[in-house]
């Protein structure tokens, strides 16, 4: 088993499949969105033919939405899984902002949540797509003061319960949109077991050779309800033993295409990294504080085959890359098509 290949195949990121950003988000089953500007990049990167204006045509008109979801932190999801898999994972999700509110000393009442729901709602009603700033203004106007904390709380929880998703893509700032405006309203609830099922089946396709562990902390659900999924999926899924680890894989795995001698300019928070607690097999432990810190900051990163080797800049003009790995022979040509690549995306 070669993990590095398989891993590129799968997520994406070598010989793409899909046209379309929707189809790759639902495919990854969800692409952390932590960062705004670059989450638009993990996306289009997956695809045939990355372009920024098919990602903000997805993303407004809701094939496309962002929101907290898994592990108290924002992702993508594509509009026909949003709402099973809401049920899915919004308990988790509740009583993790609970545990931080309350470490925080910060408690929102019952009656506090119903009142500062309906204006966040009839605001966002009102402007089809409001952002934070919007709600503040609504809010004085009822001669209502809250902390940017407190209200993120609230805007947090309004997702949770399907109210309020993403709205317009803006070059910078976030907006908030009536979910069921944005996406259309559920048709009917999906079965726990059957959620439970496709939500581990995307998981372990998209991101394949992945541990029990990868699938515990990317999920954010317990480990019962990890094991639960994986044995739903029954025969479709097997487990191959790799240096020292048991690794799942599913029986259409892809295990062809890939390529060697191809720069992958990968942006910070991306699923190549952030998928997995077994970052080790693409990301030597020597280098690891080169992407991310113990903090959960992840910063933009290059891979040569898939190993992390370099960092680079996404937000500044020309080229700018820096490797860490004195193994690496750069080869400039190929680091120059990956940066082109990136420029065409920005342009198209």
């Amino acid at each position: 088993m070669n993990p590095v290949a398989i891993r590129l195949l799968n997520q994406q990121l070598a010989a793409p499949q899909f046209n379309y950003p929707a189809e790759v988000v639902s495919h990854m089953c969800a692409i952390q969105a932590q960062e705004y500007r670059m989450m638009r990049w993990a996306v289009a990167m997956r695809t045939k033919k990355p372009s920024a204006k098919a990602f903000k045509e997805a993303f407004d008109t809701g094939k496309i939405v962002r929101l907290h979801l898994m592990r108290g932190t924002w992702q993508l999801v594509s509009a026909e899984d949003y709402w099973w898999m809401l049920d899915l994972c919004a308990p988790k999700a509740i009583a993790t902002t609970v545990g931080w509110m309350k470490s925080n000393k910060i408690n929102i009442p019952d009656n506090e949540l119903i009142k500062i729901r309906d204006i966040l709602t009839r605001t966002t009603s009102d402007k089809g797509s409001a952002t934070k700033e919007d709600f503040k203004q609504a809010l004085k106007e009822k001669d209502l003061t809250m902390d940017d904390h407190r209200l993120s709380y609230h805007i947090r929880m309004a997702e949770f319960s399907g109210t309020l998703c993403s709205g317009d893509l803006l070059p910078m700032k976030a907006t908030y949109a009536i979910a069921e405006d944005k996406i259309g309203r559920r048709s009917k609830k999906t079965d726990r077991d059957e959620a439970l099922k496709r939500f581990t089946c995307k998981y372990f396709q998209s991101r394949q050779p992945a541990t029990l562990e990868d699938f515990v902390w990317w999920s954010g659900l317990n480990v019962s309800d990890c094991k639960r999924g994986i044995e739903l999926l029954k025969d479709f899924i097997h487990k191959e033993h790799w240096n020292g680890r048991d690794f799942y894989l599913t029986n259409d795995c892809r295990t062809r295409g890939f390529r060697k001698g191809k720069y992958l300019l990968i942006p910070p928070y991306d699923e190549y990294l952030i998928g997995y607690k077994s970052r080790d097999i693409v990301l030597s432990q020597e280098y690891r504080h080169k992407a991310h810190n113990n903090s959960g900051i992840f910063q933009p990163i290059i891979a040569l085959d898939g190993i992390i080797c370099g960092n680079w800049q996404p937000f500044k003009p020309g080229n700018q890359s820096e490797f860490f790995t004195s193994a690496t022979n750069i080869d400039n040509t190929a680091l120059q098509n990956a940066w082109q690549s990136y420029i065409r995306f920005k342009e198209k």
